[in-house]
């Protein structure tokens, strides 16, 4: 093999590495299995075929492709040293024996017993380096002998992430020794000059290094992802629980109006305040369709009539069918009905309408809350956040701001003496169960 040969081989190994790794990295089945922290032996083996399927047909092409380009293919010693490092010592012997298979049928025998030792040794490395250590794992020698440097300068020490590159070298040392002991027993790049193969060993490293630094990329944004989710969910149960005592205190306020002069009411109200702490105490999903979140708003609904008497408190609905089982953020509609009672409607002596509508059109959902009561004075915005109410708005506000970003829409539209209208309008989102 000529040298120019082997500089090209090194340089198209580098591009099939970063190649095959990235390209795993895309696949959703490859990073569920490949980043989960306890796997079965069922998901080991399914994450093993991603590597041992593609890379056995890398060996086989070696051999019966003609073009010596095709040289690059085989990755097999890079494959077990990742598997190694990343999986295990057993697994990595287990894909070491199948993707040595091709060559052992082309007479390189001892492809079979290094691959097994190789996947022994990297386990081993694996068992010895802490995790993080070998995701900081880098592939620019340079970086590595610089910080290797500095660091034993203040305060010598084995340098771990240093040492697992010099044994990675050392292992491909091992294999082009073996080769040229054993001609035609083992592939290896064999040059004819030092220098050239000095190259030839540190590829090796900078090879795993390459795939580890395509994957801990991968890693590190799947951590970030679940890091803004579980800030996300911390944010929404946080004005759960704000809104939950907020409506809680108003309901009661209700009841104890009513105890001495109306208990017969004052029990009617009681019993349908169990109901909604009964469904405000389960366990609550960020979405629940339309219907369950209506069938919430009707308990509140009719603790309200009670109090106010169904000639002053009027409660009117024009609910498009199909967007009942669409997915709405669960206790959506309760603040709005409260705001267009509290501020709209309780002010007026001869009371009014609180109107509920809902529709479906191009994918959104549009849902209107509306009341005829005496509107709010100056702009809508600015009267939300001087209200009583503003928790319970501005919470739904937050909430949609969160869930939906930019792709939600709330407004506001209010007359003084005329009544207000709330709209919001959502992704339209089926439940599972429709």
């Amino acid at each position: 093999m000529t040298d120019n040969l082997i500089w090209i081989t090194l340089l198209v190994k580098l591009g099939v590495v970063a190649s095959v790794a990235s390209v795993l990295a895309r696949v959703s089945t490859f990073r569920h299995l490949f980043f989960a922290e306890r796997r079965t032996h069922r998901e080991t083996l399914a994450l093993l075929a991603f590597f041992v399927v593609p890379l056995t047909l890398g060996v086989w092409l070696r051999f019966r492709v003609p073009n010596h380009a095709f040289l690059a293919a085989d990755i097999s010693f890079e494959t077990v040293i990742l598997l190694g490092l990343l999986v295990g010592p057993g697994w990595a012997m287990l894909s070491g024996g199948v993707l040595s298979v091709p060559a052992v049928l082309h007479h390189e025998y001892l492809a079979l017993p290094f691959n097994i030792l190789l996947g022994l040794a990297a386990g081993a490395i694996s068992r010895f380096a802490e995790r993080e250590e070998i995701w900081s794992f880098t592939p620019f020698i340079d970086l590595s002998l610089y910080r290797w440097v500095r660091r034993n300068l203040i305060k010598p020490r084995i340098d771990r992430q240093f040492l697992l590159l010099v044994l990675i070298a050392v292992m491909e040392m091992a294999r082009d020794w073996i080769a040229h002991a054993f001609p035609h027993r083992l592939f290896a790049l064999l040059a004819s000059n030092l220098w050239l193969q000095a190259l030839v060993w540190l590829c090796a490293p900078i090879s795993v290094g390459v795939a580890i630094k395509v994957w801990n990329a991968l890693r590190v944004e799947m951590s970030l992802e679940e890091q803004k989710r579980l800030v996300l969910e911390a944010r929404l149960d946080a004005l759960q629980r704000q809104i939950n005592p907020h409506f809680l205190f108003n309901t009661l306020n209700s009841i104890a109006s009513l105890v001495r002069s109306k208990p017969e009411m004052a029990r009617t109200m009681t019993v349908k305040l169990a109901n909604i702490l009964r469904a405000l105490l389960k366990d609550h999903d960020a979405y629940v369709p339309l219907r369950e979140e209506l069938k919430f708003t009707d308990d509140y609904l009719d603790i309200e009539v009670v109090r106010f008497g169904t000639d002053k408190l009027r409660v009117e609905k024009d609910i498009d069918p199909r967007t009942l089982d669409i997915l709405v953020p669960s206790i959506l509609l309760q603040p709005l009905i409260e705001n267009s009672i509290k501020h709209g409607l309780e002010p007026r002596i001869h009371g009014g309408t609180v109107t509920l509508r809902s529709r479906l059109e191009g994918g959104r959902i549009s849902i209107e809350v509306s009341d005829d009561g005496v509107g709010m004075t100056g702009r809508p915005e600015s009267a939300i956040r001087r209200t009583g109410s503003g928790i319970g708005m501005k919470n739904v506000q937050e909430r949609l701001e969160v869930l939906y970003g930019n792709q939600a829409s709330f407004n506001v539209v209010s007359n003084p003496g005329r009544g207000t209208i709330v709209s919001i309008e959502l992704p339209a989102s089926m439940s599972s169960s429709s």
